[in-house]
């Protein structure tokens, strides 16, 4: 290899099976930290989310409303939250193919890059358990330790293939000869920057357009627990939140409430 590669991962149900913001919904509620009636306003868009039927102007106001909804939480609160419930909370599990595919990028002597919507505090920390070599990832704003409401950076759409464009030019990166593997039509300004793009269990629009780029589409559906790989510590501790998170905590209390009674 004569020039420096890299393979472009997104996380939420293309390494993970679900959304890398759902493992903490009890905690977060029983701290009071929200109400039912906003987890109920979260619950629809994130459920849409999951599902793959939220369009790039449903996920805008998703984004819009749980940002203000985590504005003023304690970044210490949400920190001994998450790492008070870790072990009995957590449960993101990775696909068995993504993980394989991680592991052959590395022997071939590329790097692996995280990029997701989520938020740092939650993306480095997974990455690191992977074994990621850098994330490129959505940074929320602090101030005297609170987060604002507001996103210095939202790793979403055409922001995910400017963020990936800098770091290629930092790190010297070949792209025309790099990989990316996304699951979601929003991702297609990534796909569209490598020579060799990958559509993983694409819907309609993204089968679709996979075929119209020539891009390979990829099926995954061996979910296997994220623990099983790790690969190095990962700073669990220092895990924080961001507007996913509210989403996931919606999804979490509102699919417990439906579950019937055994």
């Amino acid at each position: 290899m004569d020039l420096q590669q890299a393979a472009f991962f997104d996380l939420d149900k293309t390494i993970i099976a679900t959304s890398s913001a759902t493992a903490f919904s009890r905690g977060f509620l029983a701290e009071g930290m929200l109400t039912r009636r906003s987890v109920l306003r979260a619950a629809y868009a994130q459920i849409a989310y999951l599902l793959g039927a939220a369009d790039e102007d449903q996920t805008e106001r998703l984004r819009v409303q749980l940002s203000r909804m985590v504005a003023g939480w304690e970044v210490a609160q949400v920190s001994h939250v998450v790492e008070e419930t870790l072990h009995e909370a957590i449960d993101p599990t990775v696909y068995a193919e993504a993980v394989a595919l991680i592991e052959r990028h590395h022997e071939e002597g590329r790097d692996v890059v995280i990029v997701s919507a989520s938020s740092s505090e939650i993306v480095e920390p997974i990455a690191a358990v992977l074994g990621a070599d850098h994330v490129i990832s959505t940074r929320m704003s602090v101030v005297d330790g609170r987060y604002t409401g507001e996103i210095d950076f939202y790793a979403y759409g055409e922001n995910k293939a400017t963020a990936i464009r800098e770091l290629a030019e930092h790190r010297g990166y070949d792209l025309a000869h790099s990989y990316a593997y996304s699951d979601s039509i929003t991702d297609a300004p990534m796909l569209g920057l490598v020579g060799h793009a990958y559509a993983v269990n694409p819907d309609r629009v993204l089968r679709r357009r996979a075929q119209d780029q020539g891009w390979g589409v990829l099926t995954f559906d061996r979910p296997v627990p994220l623990l099983a790989f790790a690969r190095r510590p990962a700073g669990w501790a220092a895990l924080g939140v961001a507007a996913l998170v509210v989403a996931g905590v919606a999804v979490g209390w509102y699919l417990g409430r439906r579950r019937p009674e055994a």
